[in-house]
């Protein structure tokens, strides 16, 4: 138990005013291919080149295993050993597996965890689903974050055999207002959700989305024009990105200082803050 308060203190220290805050990176390795950054000590090393000091990361495990406690078993360890202070793990919970409750448990009591990340593609579960309401409602009841990861990689990439439908976001304005503490982190939204149409989900509570799955530049702009700098957090999903590219985004994108520390840094403070 010592060890895990200490785990906890080392990993929600807040990094300097303008540090980078990535709230999307993944570790361990990508079924399908090896990519840069896929060994921990390679994936922090390239994160602090880029001058990123504090990143919230899921396993890419979580993906197609079964047995999540050891899955986020293996995500604290990895975190705490090879981390540096860099690594925040973020545990994967599977509604349609038995005890995930207490999957949720462990994660929150156990390795001290400030949020969970789920995939309901991967794991076979629509956002209608009473099992949904019921998992982000306990984990809001704990007080953790929850991250929603809408895709993992460009459907036109994917394997003939492993095709994986983008999740379907449409019911999550509704579910979102009956939970007004749940504190919502939507990742990789931008192939399936137009910017356009995110205003809805913005402003049903407290929702945040990542920049990874912009397409383009001037997407942060079109971004911050529609929801505002303070709904927006700087993504890159590494290592199946490429985090330079998001680092780009911010750094040829056209805003004021204010919006672009609260994009860099200052969002995910704030949501840090409140746990």
């Amino acid at each position: 138990m010592g060890e895990g308060r200490a785990f906890l203190s080392l990993k929600h220290e807040v990094p300097p005013m303008d540090e980078l805050i990535d709230v999307n990176v993944s570790l361990s390795r990508w079924p399908f291919r090896r990519v840069p950054g896929d060994e921990t000590s390679d994936l922090v090393a390239r994160l602090r080149r880029n001058k990123i000091t504090q990143a919230w990361a899921g396993s890419l495990d979580a993906l197609l295993h079964r047995d999540m406690a050891d899955v986020n078993e293996r995500l604290a360890v990895e975190c705490r050993e090879h981390g540096e202070g860099l690594l925040v793990p973020f545990g994967s919970v599977n509604p349609m597996l038995p005890d995930w409750e207490d999957d949720l448990r462990r994660c929150h009591e156990v390795h001290h965890m400030p949020g969970i990340r789920l995939h309901p593609n991967y794991h076979a579960f629509k956002l209608d689903d009473g099992v949904f309401s019921k998992l982000v409602a306990a984990a809001t009841e704990r007080g953790l974050l929850v991250q929603l990861v809408v895709s993992m990689e460009d459907e036109r990439t994917q394997h003939p055999l492993v095709r994986v439908p983008h999740v379907d976001t449409a019911p999550l304005p509704s579910i979102v207002k009956t939970l007004p503490k749940l504190r919502l982190v939507i990742l990789n939204a931008f192939r399936a959700m137009r910017i356009e149409s995110v205003a809805e989900l913005a402003g049903s509570g407290q929702v945040w989305f990542d920049i990874a799955m912009l397409e383009s530049v001037t997407g942060v702009n079109k971004l911050v024009d529609r929801i505002g700098s303070g709904h927006v957090l700087f993504g890159s999903h590494f290592p199946l990105f490429v985090v330079e590219s998001s680092v780009l985004k911010l750094r040829e994108s056209v805003l004021a200082q204010p919006q672009l520390r609260d994009i860099r840094s200052d969002n995910a403070r704030r949501l840090f803050s409140k746990i």
